[in-house]
């Protein structure tokens, strides 16, 4: 029998709790730790269809990336969406564990998805730890590359229809930064590095604006598409180590941004 802690045991591993930004929320964060658990369910965020697909498919567990709750809680009733979805899941016997930015930076984590993904080579943290790891990456083209290259790139692995880029597609890359979600925090780190693009989610008007005075460019995939991809890896990740388990990424969640 599989249990929750089992679970969490091995996520915990996988994507260290330490590695987890200072301000977030990560870990079990609704339900028994010695819970039976035959049905996982990944996704990027838990929302009303998300949370339906999981109780309607009766998983017994959602591992999602972004945490539910994030902020502490003064109650939880259905008068707010936090506390609706937490009510229902509760209700349906559904925990959530979230490893939300130790995913980001972890050795087989989304940042490094990312520059796998953009073929880069000399792939190290943006921003080192004491472990060797960090947060984001940086790395160097395998091959004399373009920004409109790299765009074509992404767009081809992520299968998606648009991306924004900072910069004339012609312009050459010869050293990327990459930090999934919304980054611009990373800013520094991204110049401190050498990097001449920056591979993200999503940036401040104010944040481009500092790019182009520094001369550097930008392709930004969207949140969503920035880290749907490790939602979908961590369910294979999930299924190789638990065979025994049946897990999913949501096949109902969508990017709430459309290409239009």
């Amino acid at each position: 029998m599989t249990r929750i802690a089992d679970i969490a045991s091995f996520l915990e591993g996988f994507a260290p709790p330490h590695l987890a930004a200072d301000w977030d929320n990560v870990g079990l964060l609704l339900g028994d730790a010695a819970g039976k658990v035959e049905r996982v369910m990944t996704c990027l965020t838990i929302t009303g269809e998300s949370a339906a697909e999981a109780l309607a498919d009766r998983a017994q567990l959602i591992v999602a990336h972004h945490p539910l709750p994030f902020r502490p809680l003064r109650r939880i009733t259905t008068d707010s969406v936090e506390g609706r979805l937490l009510w229902e899941l509760a209700r349906g016997g559904v925990a959530i564990y979230s490893p939300h930015t130790a995913f980001d930076s972890a050795a087989r984590g989304i940042n490094q998805q990312l520059g796998e993904l953009l073929e880069l080579d000399e792939l190290a943290p943006l921003a080192v730890g004491g472990d060797g790891l960090g947060t984001g990456r940086q790395g160097r083209p395998r091959a004399p590359a373009t920004l409109g290259q790299l765009a074509d790139r992404l767009k081809q692995k992520l299968q998606v229809s648009g991306v924004h880029l900072r910069g004339a597609p012609a312009t050459p890359v010869t050293r990327v930064g990459i930090a999934c979600g919304s980054a611009g925090d990373l800013l520094g780190a991204v110049q401190a590095a050498g990097c001449d693009c920056f591979v993200t989610g999503e940036l401040r008007f104010h944040d481009l604006l500092a790019l182009e005075a520094a001369g550097q460019t930008s392709v930004l995939l969207g949140h969503y598409a920035s880290e749907r991809c490790g939602v979908e890896a961590l369910a294979s990740e999930l299924q190789r180590a638990f065979p025994a388990l049946q897990v999913w990424a949501s096949r109902k969640e969508r990017d709430p941004l459309l290409w239009y």
